[in-house]
């Protein structure tokens, strides 16, 4: 079966005065049908940038120099003015980082709900479409809705403020939900019923997710597999249980380690150094200045993802094959 989103070969790059910083560097990855797929990795590693070009909301400063992205065999890349507006309304839905940010400050939150419900074109009618309104709000399980669609984003408070923004990515049907960090500067109980929400609609819908976290505690409960990505690079990828169980990439090893122990025994580790400059990256693999493990070859060539069992691929150099060392 197609996958409903495909990546291939993507780069993305960013225009400032003294030249390009490269910041997504040729990442392919795939999400199927009905599928929750995790995206971790540091901040600044790129992961929200390849999902804004997947819903081509990226910058007028950007660059895609190479790359395809695939909705449903449909060219995301290559796609009118019309056909982005009919895919956003009907295809992918996306939760943004900030819900302050992502909400308009002047128009009541009934406003910005109807308005997204009466451009879907899933429902006619003035008074349908309020009540579609006020059925989608009380999905994500708010209070007195129809108190809530005459108030503006101020008066809410953060977590509210989020499930208005699912309630906007929910209130047409739509194939795959993009979650980026949709827990960011919430408290704990309101972080664990966010997505607890986000898990009951995917489900019950039978919607694809992609789930953008730095949180890998996140990441395990909520995912079905996994891509972990480093400076602009997807360097291992794997299902859940198996990447959690075996971590193979020293990135993704170096993640690990860094988790605070519940248990205690003193700091966590990290990883040494951080994240290259884009401008300048270094050659062959991202991670090599970092690594602990890195080896010539590494400073010269940019290594595939290769295959260790199935449906995990790594993309370092200790797993090369047999044979293709050097």
């Amino acid at each position: 079966m197609d996958p409903v989103l495909s990546i291939q070969d993507l780069q993305v790059w960013y225009r400032i005065y003294g030249g390009y910083l490269k910041v997504v560097n040729r990442i392919s990855l795939e999400v199927g049908l009905g599928e929750k797929v995790g995206l971790v990795g540091e901040t600044g590693c790129g992961k929200t940038t390849t999902m804004k070009a997947v819903m081509r909301l990226l910058p007028v400063q950007s660059k895609v120099p190479a790359g395809r992205i695939s909705f449903e065999r449909q060219d995301i890349l290559h796609m009118s003015n019309t056909e982005v507006q009919k895919f956003r309304r009907q295809g992918i839905a996306m939760i943004f980082q900030d819900p302050t940010a992502a909400l308009n400050p002047v128009f009541t939150i009934g406003a910005q709900i109807e308005d997204v419900i009466r451009c879907s074109g899933s429902v006619k009618g003035k008074e349908e479409i309020h009540k579609a309104a006020v059925s989608v709000l009380e999905n994500v399980a708010l209070p007195d809705p129809e108190r809530i669609l005459g108030n503006y984003p101020f008066q809410l408070s953060g977590g509210m403020r989020q499930r208005i923004c699912i309630a906007l990515a929910i209130s047409a049907s739509r194939r795959l939900l993009i979650a980026d960090e949709p827990t960011t500067s919430l408290d704990v109980t309101i972080q664990a019923q966010i997505l607890n929400l986000i898990r009951k609609i995917v489900t019950e819908r039978g919607t694809s997710l992609i789930l953008i976290t730095h949180s890998l505690g996140v990441a395990r409960e909520m995912t079905d597999r996994i891509y972990v990505m480093y400076a602009g690079t997807i360097v291992e990828t794997a299902r859940t249980p198996q990447l959690y169980a075996n971590p193979l990439h020293p990135y993704s090893v170096g993640l690990f380690r860094s988790v605070p122990r519940l248990s205690g025994g003193g700091f966590a580790d990290g990883i040494p150094g951080r994240i290259p400059d884009y401008l300048k990256p270094p050659g062959g693999c991202r991670f090599q200045p970092r690594c602990p493990q890195a080896m010539p070859i590494c400073e010269v060539e940019i290594p595939g993802l290769f295959p260790t069992e199935e449906g995990h691929t790594v993309a370092c150099f200790l797993y090369q094959p047999a044979g293709g060392r050097q």
